[in-house]
Protein backbone atom coordinates (compact mmCIF):
# COMPACT_ATOMS: atom_id res chain seq x y z
CA UNK A 1 0.00 0.00 0.00
CA UNK A 2 1.11 3.56 -0.83
CA UNK A 3 0.68 4.30 3.05
CA UNK A 4 3.73 2.37 3.89
CA UNK A 5 6.08 3.54 1.01
CA UNK A 6 8.71 5.43 2.13
CA UNK A 7 11.25 8.26 -0.15
CA UNK A 8 14.21 10.21 1.07
CA UNK A 9 15.07 13.16 -0.67
CA UNK A 10 17.86 15.54 -0.33
CA UNK A 11 17.23 19.28 -1.08
CA UNK A 12 13.93 18.75 -0.33
CA UNK A 13 13.43 22.46 1.12
CA UNK A 14 12.78 24.09 -2.06
CA UNK A 15 12.06 23.92 -5.95
CA UNK A 16 12.56 20.41 -7.11
CA UNK A 17 13.14 18.75 -4.33
CA UNK A 18 9.89 20.60 -1.88
CA UNK A 19 7.84 19.78 -5.47
CA UNK A 20 8.84 15.84 -5.20
CA UNK A 21 8.17 15.97 -1.27
CA UNK A 22 4.74 17.63 -2.04
CA UNK A 23 3.53 14.68 -4.76
CA UNK A 24 5.11 11.65 -3.36
CA UNK A 25 3.23 12.69 0.40
CA UNK A 26 -0.20 13.78 -1.64
CA UNK A 27 -0.16 10.06 -2.87
CA UNK A 28 0.21 8.27 0.24
CA UNK A 29 4.03 8.13 0.67
CA UNK A 30 5.93 8.61 3.83
CA UNK A 31 8.31 11.50 2.80
CA UNK A 32 12.15 11.92 4.72
CA UNK A 33 13.23 15.56 3.62
CA UNK A 34 16.94 16.79 4.26
CA UNK A 35 18.45 20.06 3.10
CA UNK A 36 20.75 22.60 5.25
CA UNK A 37 18.01 25.17 5.64
CA UNK A 38 16.09 24.64 8.84
CA UNK A 39 12.98 27.41 8.38
CA UNK A 40 12.44 26.21 4.66
CA UNK A 41 12.33 22.45 6.00
CA UNK A 42 9.83 23.47 8.67
CA UNK A 43 7.62 25.17 6.36
CA UNK A 44 7.68 21.99 4.08
CA UNK A 45 6.27 19.55 7.32
CA UNK A 46 3.93 22.13 8.49
CA UNK A 47 2.64 22.02 4.96
CA UNK A 48 2.31 18.07 4.62
CA UNK A 49 1.65 17.47 7.91
CA UNK A 50 4.26 15.99 10.56
CA UNK A 51 2.49 12.49 10.19
CA UNK A 52 3.20 12.55 6.69
CA UNK A 53 6.76 14.16 6.26
CA UNK A 54 9.80 13.55 8.60
CA UNK A 55 12.43 16.80 8.02
CA UNK A 56 16.32 16.12 8.65
CA UNK A 57 18.82 19.33 8.96
CA UNK A 58 21.81 17.62 7.40
CA UNK A 59 24.50 18.52 4.69
CA UNK A 60 25.14 16.17 1.61
CA UNK A 61 28.66 17.02 1.88
CA UNK A 62 29.00 15.43 5.55
CA UNK A 63 29.33 11.14 4.84
CA UNK A 64 28.09 10.91 8.54
CA UNK A 65 25.20 13.09 8.54
CA UNK A 66 23.55 11.66 6.07
CA UNK A 67 24.45 8.50 7.44
CA UNK A 68 22.59 9.64 10.72
CA UNK A 69 19.40 11.44 8.89
CA UNK A 70 18.61 8.38 6.20
CA UNK A 71 18.97 6.05 9.34
CA UNK A 72 16.99 6.93 11.84
CA UNK A 73 14.29 7.52 8.88
CA UNK A 74 14.17 4.24 8.05
CA UNK A 75 14.11 3.17 11.74
CA UNK A 76 11.37 4.76 12.25
CA UNK A 77 9.83 2.54 9.17
CA UNK A 78 11.23 -0.38 10.41
CA UNK A 79 14.25 0.02 8.64
CA UNK A 80 12.75 0.14 5.11
CA UNK A 81 13.31 2.71 2.84
CA UNK A 82 11.38 2.15 -0.47
CA UNK A 83 13.23 5.12 -2.63
CA UNK A 84 15.63 8.07 -2.25
CA UNK A 85 15.97 10.73 -4.60
CA UNK A 86 19.74 12.74 -4.55
CA UNK A 87 18.27 16.11 -5.59
CA UNK A 88 20.61 18.29 -3.46
CA UNK A 89 22.80 20.30 -6.00
CA UNK A 90 24.74 23.99 -6.63
CA UNK A 91 24.97 25.75 -10.09
CA UNK A 92 27.86 27.83 -11.18
CA UNK A 93 28.38 28.90 -14.54
CA UNK A 94 30.34 30.98 -17.07
CA UNK A 95 33.75 30.81 -18.35
CA UNK A 96 35.76 28.13 -16.34
CA UNK A 97 38.19 30.43 -15.48
CA UNK A 98 36.18 32.92 -14.33
CA UNK A 99 34.49 30.59 -11.53
CA UNK A 100 36.75 30.86 -8.40
CA UNK A 101 38.34 27.61 -6.32
CA UNK A 102 35.53 28.00 -3.94
CA UNK A 103 32.53 27.59 -6.34
CA UNK A 104 34.61 24.92 -8.42
CA UNK A 105 34.67 22.54 -4.76
CA UNK A 106 31.50 23.49 -4.01
CA UNK A 107 30.49 22.18 -7.07
CA UNK A 108 31.97 18.83 -6.76
CA UNK A 109 31.35 18.03 -3.36
CA UNK A 110 27.63 18.88 -3.48
CA UNK A 111 26.84 17.69 -6.97
CA UNK A 112 29.66 14.58 -6.68
CA UNK A 113 30.08 13.59 -3.09
CA UNK A 114 26.68 14.21 -2.07
CA UNK A 115 25.30 12.13 -4.38
CA UNK A 116 27.88 9.36 -3.30
CA UNK A 117 27.10 10.05 0.58
CA UNK A 118 23.19 9.84 -0.23
CA UNK A 119 23.39 6.36 -2.17
CA UNK A 120 25.94 4.69 0.53
CA UNK A 121 23.20 5.55 3.36
CA UNK A 122 20.41 4.66 1.45
CA UNK A 123 21.74 1.62 -0.15
CA UNK A 124 21.37 -0.76 2.63
CA UNK A 125 17.89 0.28 3.65
CA UNK A 126 16.79 0.20 -0.29
CA UNK A 127 18.25 -3.96 0.10
CA UNK A 128 15.45 -4.48 2.70
CA UNK A 129 12.47 -3.05 0.86
CA UNK A 130 14.03 -5.05 -2.88
CA UNK A 131 13.20 -5.76 -5.06
CA UNK A 132 11.36 -3.08 -6.54
CA UNK A 133 13.22 -0.09 -4.10
CA UNK A 134 15.15 2.65 -6.33
CA UNK A 135 17.92 4.98 -6.23
CA UNK A 136 16.97 8.45 -8.35
CA UNK A 137 19.76 11.09 -9.00
CA UNK A 138 19.21 14.42 -10.15
CA UNK A 139 21.36 14.74 -13.62
CA UNK A 140 20.85 17.74 -16.52
CA UNK A 141 21.02 17.44 -19.99
CA UNK A 142 24.46 18.93 -19.18
CA UNK A 143 25.75 15.63 -19.11
CA UNK A 144 24.43 14.50 -22.58
CA UNK A 145 27.58 16.80 -24.38
CA UNK A 146 30.18 19.26 -22.87
CA UNK A 147 28.46 22.15 -22.14
CA UNK A 148 30.17 25.83 -23.01
CA UNK A 149 29.89 27.93 -19.97
CA UNK A 150 28.57 24.87 -17.74
CA UNK A 151 31.81 23.33 -17.96
CA UNK A 152 32.20 21.92 -14.19
CA UNK A 153 28.90 21.65 -13.63
CA UNK A 154 27.99 19.38 -16.55
CA UNK A 155 31.07 17.30 -15.33
CA UNK A 156 29.57 16.89 -11.71
CA UNK A 157 26.17 15.36 -14.06
CA UNK A 158 28.50 13.42 -16.33
CA UNK A 159 29.41 11.80 -12.71
CA UNK A 160 25.51 10.87 -11.69
CA UNK A 161 25.11 9.77 -15.23
CA UNK A 162 27.89 7.03 -15.31
CA UNK A 163 27.53 6.53 -11.63
CA UNK A 164 24.06 5.58 -12.00
CA UNK A 165 24.13 3.54 -15.21
CA UNK A 166 26.95 1.32 -13.23
CA UNK A 167 24.92 1.27 -9.97
CA UNK A 168 22.25 -0.15 -12.25
CA UNK A 169 23.92 -2.82 -13.93
CA UNK A 170 25.36 -3.63 -10.34
CA UNK A 171 22.27 -4.08 -8.77
CA UNK A 172 20.11 -5.60 -11.26
CA UNK A 173 19.96 -9.05 -9.81
CA UNK A 174 19.66 -7.65 -6.16
CA UNK A 175 16.17 -5.72 -7.01
CA UNK A 176 17.34 -1.98 -6.29
CA UNK A 177 16.99 0.22 -9.16
CA UNK A 178 19.29 3.11 -9.99
CA UNK A 179 18.31 6.17 -12.52
CA UNK A 180 19.36 9.74 -12.93
CA UNK A 181 16.60 12.06 -14.47
CA UNK A 182 18.00 14.49 -17.38
CA UNK A 183 16.16 17.95 -18.11
CA UNK A 184 17.32 21.52 -19.52
CA UNK A 185 16.46 24.24 -17.39
CA UNK A 186 14.31 24.44 -14.72
CA UNK A 187 12.11 27.58 -13.32
CA UNK A 188 13.58 27.27 -9.85
CA UNK A 189 15.23 29.89 -7.61
CA UNK A 190 18.42 28.46 -8.23
CA UNK A 191 18.54 29.09 -12.16
CA UNK A 192 16.08 32.76 -11.58
CA UNK A 193 19.48 33.36 -9.24
CA UNK A 194 21.79 32.16 -11.26
CA UNK A 195 25.76 33.84 -10.88
CA UNK A 196 26.20 34.31 -14.60
CA UNK A 197 23.35 34.15 -17.28
CA UNK A 198 24.57 31.71 -20.16
CA UNK A 199 23.11 32.49 -23.86
CA UNK A 200 21.66 28.96 -23.59
CA UNK A 201 19.73 29.73 -21.19
CA UNK A 202 17.63 32.79 -23.26
CA UNK A 203 18.24 30.66 -26.15
CA UNK A 204 16.47 27.42 -24.75
CA UNK A 205 14.23 29.47 -22.58
CA UNK A 206 13.04 27.64 -19.12
CA UNK A 207 10.55 25.28 -19.86
CA UNK A 208 10.20 22.92 -17.34
CA UNK A 209 8.86 23.05 -13.63
CA UNK A 210 9.86 21.78 -10.73
CA UNK A 211 6.49 19.90 -11.11
CA UNK A 212 7.99 18.64 -14.05
CA UNK A 213 10.68 16.92 -12.83
CA UNK A 214 8.42 15.46 -9.76
CA UNK A 215 6.02 13.85 -12.20
CA UNK A 216 9.13 11.98 -13.72
CA UNK A 217 10.77 11.26 -10.58
CA UNK A 218 7.33 9.62 -9.76
CA UNK A 219 7.68 7.80 -12.76
CA UNK A 220 11.31 6.67 -12.29
CA UNK A 221 9.97 5.00 -8.68
CA UNK A 222 7.76 3.23 -10.48
CA UNK A 223 9.56 2.14 -13.66
CA UNK A 224 13.04 0.45 -14.77
CA UNK A 225 14.66 2.68 -16.91
CA UNK A 226 17.50 3.91 -16.03
CA UNK A 227 17.21 7.48 -17.98
CA UNK A 228 14.36 9.63 -17.62
CA UNK A 229 14.38 12.54 -19.55
CA UNK A 230 11.62 16.26 -19.15
CA UNK A 231 10.79 17.73 -22.09
CA UNK A 232 11.23 17.79 -25.69
CA UNK A 233 14.52 19.92 -25.45
CA UNK A 234 16.09 16.88 -23.07
CA UNK A 235 15.15 14.31 -25.75
CA UNK A 236 16.09 16.04 -28.92
CA UNK A 237 19.62 16.78 -27.22
CA UNK A 238 19.99 13.46 -27.03
CA UNK A 239 18.82 12.56 -29.91
CA UNK A 240 21.51 15.08 -31.85
CA UNK A 241 24.23 13.91 -29.55
CA UNK A 242 23.13 10.09 -30.67
CA UNK A 243 23.35 11.16 -34.39
CA UNK A 244 26.26 13.48 -34.49
CA UNK A 245 28.48 12.22 -31.60
CA UNK A 246 31.59 14.87 -31.37
CA UNK A 247 29.91 17.02 -34.70
CA UNK A 248 27.31 17.99 -32.62
CA UNK A 249 30.10 20.98 -31.21
CA UNK A 250 28.93 23.52 -33.61
CA UNK A 251 25.50 23.15 -32.47
CA UNK A 252 26.46 23.76 -28.85
CA UNK A 253 28.97 26.76 -29.82
CA UNK A 254 26.92 28.16 -31.11
CA UNK A 255 23.76 27.47 -28.45
CA UNK A 256 25.84 29.75 -26.59
CA UNK A 257 27.27 32.52 -28.85
CA UNK A 258 30.88 31.07 -29.14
Amino acid sequence: MAANKTIFITGAAAGIGAATARLFASRGWQVGASDIHAGHLQGLQQQLGAERCRTFVADVRDRDAMQAAVGQFAAGHGGRLDAVFANAGVLFTGPDETLTPEQKTLLVDVNVDGVVHTFDAALPFLRQAAPGSHAVAMASMSAEYGSPHFALYGATKFFVRGYTEALAIEHRKSGVHFSGIYVAFVDTQMVRDVNYRATSIDRLGVKATADDVAATVWRAVHGRRSHWRVGLDAKMTHYAVRLLGSWVAPVYARLTGL
